[in-house]
C-alpha cells in the first residue's frame, strides 16, 4: 500500500502580490485490500539417515576392561586403606582402654588398701583415746613368798579403778578380797585365837568373794571402782612362791559401788 501526504496551504504570497491562491486538497486513498497471499514456507530437512555403531573392537574392550579393574583396585585401595586406618584407631582405642581399667584397678587396689590403713588407724585412735581416758597400771608384778600358814600378802584395791587380779603360784594359794571390816574381823580372828592359824582366819571371817588353794587366778573386779573399802589378801598352808601380774585402770563410776552403796 502507499499512501500520499496531504497538501499543505502556502502562506507565503505571490511574487506579484496577490493573495496566495489555496491549493486544492489531495483526495483520498482508496481503502488497502487484504493480500491473501499466502507466505512463504520453507522446505522440510530430510531425515538423518539412522548410524548403526560398530560393535567394540577386541582392544577396545580391553582398555575398557583394564580402566574398569582400574578403577575397582582404586576403590578396593581406598577401602582398604580406610579400613586399615579404622582398625588402627580401634586397635589403639582398646590399648587405651585396657591401659585406663588397668589404672582403674590399680587405683581400686590403692583405694582399698587406704581404707583398710583408714579403719585401722580409726580403730588404733579409738583404742589410743580409750587408752587416754581410762589408763592401765601395774601396781603389783614383783614375785613374792609366802612362808606358811601364819603369814599373809596384802594389798588395797584403789577407789576408782577396775582391779585386774592376776597372778600364779607354785603351789596353793588362797585368796580372798575383804572390805575394812572382813579385814579387821580376819586380824581379830588371828590375835584372839579363834582360828587355827592366819591362812584359815582371813578366808572364813566374812569376804566379798574368796578362791582356795588355786595356782593361778585371772579376774576383774569392779566394786572399788566407786568405793575405797577393799583388801586383797593372799595365804597359803606351805611355804609357796607367789607371781603377781596386777593391774588397775582408771575407770570412775558414776556413783558409789560395793559396800559403799549399802
Amino acid at each position: 500500500m502507499s499512501e500520499s501526504e496531504p497538501l499543505t496551504e502556502s502562506a507565503e504570497p505571490a511574487a506579484n502580490g496577490a493573495p496566495p491562491a489555496v491549493e486544492a486538497r489531495a483526495e483520498l486513498p482508496p481503502p488497502p485490500e487484504f493480500d491473501a497471499t499466502p507466505w512463504p514456507v520453507p522446505a522440510g530437512r530430510a531425515p538423518r539417515p539412522l548410524r548403526i555403531r560398530r560393535p567394540l573392537g577386541p582392544r577396545l574392550w580391553t582398555a575398557t576392561l583394564a580402566a574398569a579393574l582400574l578403577f575397582t583396585a582404586g576403590g578396593l585401595a581406598l577401602l582398604y586403606m580406610d579400613d586399615t586406618t579404622f582398625q588402627h584407631t580401634a586397635s589403639q582405642l582398646t590399648t587405651d582402654n585396657n591401659n585406663l581399667k588397668a589404672q582403674n584397678k590399680a587405683l581400686g587396689a590403692q583405694l582399698l588398701t587406704t581404707q583398710t590403713n583408714l579403719t585401722a588407724t580409726l580403730a588404733e585412735l579409738a583404742t589410743v583415746r580409750a587408752e587416754l581416758e581410762h589408763p592401765e597400771l601395774t601396781i603389783w608384778n614383783v614375785p613374792q613368798p609366802i612362808n606358811g600358814p601364819t603369814v599373809y600378802l596384802a594389798g588395797g584395791a584403789p577407789d576408782t579403778f577396775t582391779y585386774h587380779l592376776k597372778a600364779t603360784s607354785n603351789g596353793p594359794m588362797s585368796i580372798s578380797i575383804l572390805t575394812l571390816e572382813d579385814f579387821a574381823s580376819a586380824i581379830s580372828c588371828v590375835v584372839n585365837g579363834f582360828g587355827p592359824n592366819t591362812n584359815y582366819c582371813m578366808h572364813h571371817s566374812g569376804a566379798e568373794i574368796t578362791w582356795l588353794n588355786i595356782t593361778t587366778i585371772n579376774y576383774d573386779f569392779h566394786k572399788a571402782e566407786g568405793c575405797a573399802d577393799y583388801v586383797v589378801v593372799f595365804t597359803s598352808a606351805r611355804n609357796i612362791t607367789v607371781t603377781p601380774n596386777v593391774s588397775v585402770t582408771y575407770n570412775p563410776a558414776s556413783r558409789a559401788t560395793g559396800s559403799c552403796a549399802q
